[in-house]
This record gives C-alpha cells, structure tokens and sequence, in this order.
C-alpha cells in the first residue's frame, strides 16, 4: 500500500511539471491557422539575437560555474576541515542572496563600480562582463555551497586529507586531485542550478545592458504570441542538453579514474 502511495505521489509531480511544457509545446506549434507547424521554431532560429544572446549567456554560464568551484569547493573544505565553529556564519553569508533582490545586488554593483569609482568597471564591455560574472556567482552561491557542503558530508575528508599530506601530497594536489574528485557530483548539481539560473536571469544583464538571454526572452514575450513558448522549448531542451553533456563528461572522467 505504501509503495502505491509513493508512486501515486511520483505520478502526480510528473503531471504537474510535465503538463505545463506539454501544453506550451503545444501552443507553439499553432502558428499556422488550423494546423500544427514548426514556423515560430524557424522564425525563432532564424533570428541571429537568439543565437547571440544564447551563446552570450552560455559563455558567463560557463564563467560563473568556473568562478564557483573556485571559490566554493576551497571555502567549504576549509570550513570542514579546520573552521567547523564558523560553519553557521558561512553558511549565513551563502544565505543573503536568498533575501536580497537581484536589482538592490545590481544597483549596488553600478553605484560601486561605475565610471566615476576606483574601479569602473562599468566603464567597458569587459568590464561589465566581469561584474555581471560575479553578480551571477553571487546568486548562484546559495545553490553551489549547499551541493558542495552536502558532497564533503559524505566523504571523511579529515582522513583524506592526513592521508594525501602523509605521501607528501600539498594543499592544492588535495583539493585538485583528491578532494574535487569526491564531490565531482555535487559540483555537477551546483553546476545544473547555477546554468538554469544564469539562462533565465533577467534583472541584472538588463540592467547592466548586456545582450544576455533573459532580456531577449523577455522581449520577444511581449511583442509576440507564438515565438515565447516556441522560445522556451528551445531553451529547455537546449539547457537540458547542456546539462547531458556534463554529466556524461563527468561520467567519462569517473570511468577513466576507475580504469587507471
């Protein structure tokens, strides 16, 4: 009885979240009168702004992941490791982004790092790259900490640790061979939330002007009926997609490291 329960309960989610794409797919296949076509789909591709602002997105995606590993998996170690007692202020610090809007984030980011400060970098596209990079990491950050946090709860890193410095094993060949290995799939977690959230982020490239994939999606929803939802599906399956790709990279590179 219990287990019918648990799938009923299963089947019910699936309907939830499978329906609405359901039906959105197919609105966005009505554009021709009476028929089903795939013309919001080729109007869609056809535009070079979705290419651009997708492959924009992508590339600070990819950035943000970088700069969340970076910044994360060595953070957590060493709480784990060596400062469990500041483990609660950390954890409050990954919080703030929850409660903090992204356009108070922005607006401070512009008011510290616009043409007049000592550090403008918004001043140059690089520049407002690199600042909409680190706004992207700070709203991932909740996201990223807990998937890493919650992969080194399953490993004995004090163990590995006492054991990689005991063959002469230094700090960065334990967190880049011994450590990161380990939590390779809670990195890939973090890594799925933080693609998601950078692909559909509005507030902060548009307020920082930058041809990002939120913005683009944004106005195509309000000048036209058929192409958003055709948009949407094509985003999904495209992050989806992504998202497959990582996870048989990491797979690959799991397979190899049992062979050797």
């Amino acid at each position: 009885m219990t287990r019918i329960i648990a799938w009923g309960v299963f089947l019910l989610g699936c309907l939830y979240f499978l329906l609405p794409l359901v039906g959105m797919t197919e609105f966005s296949l009505r554009m021709r009168r009476g028929e089903y076509s795939f013309d919001a789909y080729r109007v869609v591709f056809g535009d070079p702004r979705f290419w651009d602002t997708f492959s924009y997105s992508l590339i600070l995606s990819g950035a943000t992941i970088l700069v969340g590993v970076f910044l994360v998996v060595p953070t957590a170690y060493w709480v784990r490791l060596k400062l469990p007692q500041a483990r609660p202020f950390v954890e409050f610090v990954t919080l703030l982004p929850l409660v903090i809007p992204a356009i108070v984030i922005v607006f401070g980011y512009i008011r510290l790092y616009n043409t007049s400060s000592f550090l403008p970098l918004t001043g140059s596209a690089l520049g407002t790259d690199i600042l909409l990079t680190m706004g992207y990491t700070t709203l991932a950050l909740p996201y990223m900490y807990r998937s890493v946090d919650t992969g080194l709860r399953t490993i004995d890193v004090a163990t590995l640790t006492e054991a990689a410095q005991s063959l002469g094993a230094g700090w960065i060949t334990i967190l880049g061979r011994i450590i990161l290995p380990n939590v390779m799939i809670a990195v890939l977690s973090g890594a799925f939330l933080t693609l998601a959230i950078v692909m559909g982020e509005f507030t902060m490239a548009a307020l920082l002007n930058r041809p990002a994939f939120g913005p683009y999606m944004q106005l195509i929803g309000a000048n036209r009926a058929y192409e958003p939802p055709a948009l949407a599906v094509i985003a999904f399956a495209l992050t989806w997609g992504c998202m497959g790709l990582m996870q048989l990279v990491a797979r690959l590179a799991k397979h190899e490291r049992a062979k050797a």
